[in-house]
């Protein structure tokens, strides 16, 4: 396996991609495996530099309102559990004119690989879980 990398460094893979597996703090995908959380856009997959869920923040989805027109749907993996975004940040999100939904890491995973395979219009915001 390869890691998420490219020759900037910011960590990128080009293409949409479906997730493998996820867990032990990062996931699997496109034949690599990455540390850390990541960033499902229509152009690609990005390392996306958020441990927790209480840490994001509009700086984190600025590469996502960048894509906006070309998703539907946002789905945010908040980590181990669920959670409800704060209302400042699901309106600056809002303004993208996207559906958004949080859920659990694991199941925005699997949702996001159902409506991929269905080519719908979908992103995801993904929080690794089991990290050390």
């Amino acid at each position: 396996m390869t890691t998420l990398d490219d020759p900037t460094g910011q960590g990128f893979v080009p293409g949409r991609h479906l997730f493998d597996s996820y867990g032990n703090g990062g996931f699997r995908f496109a034949n690599m495996s990455h540390k850390g959380s990541v960033l499902a856009l229509p152009s690609g997959v990005y390392a996306w530099p958020v441990t927790q869920f209480s840490d994001l923040s509009p700086a984190h989805f600025e590469r996502v309102l960048k894509e906006c027109k070309s998703i539907d749907t946002l789905l945010i993996g908040a980590g181990d559990t669920m959670a409800f975004l704060p209302k400042p940040l699901y309106y600056f999100l809002k303004d993208g004119q996207m559906a958004i939904d949080v859920m659990g890491t694991g199941a925005a995973a699997r949702i996001y690989n159902i409506m991929q395979s269905e080519n719908r219009r979908v992103a995801a915001a993904l929080i690794a879980v089991g990290q050390a």
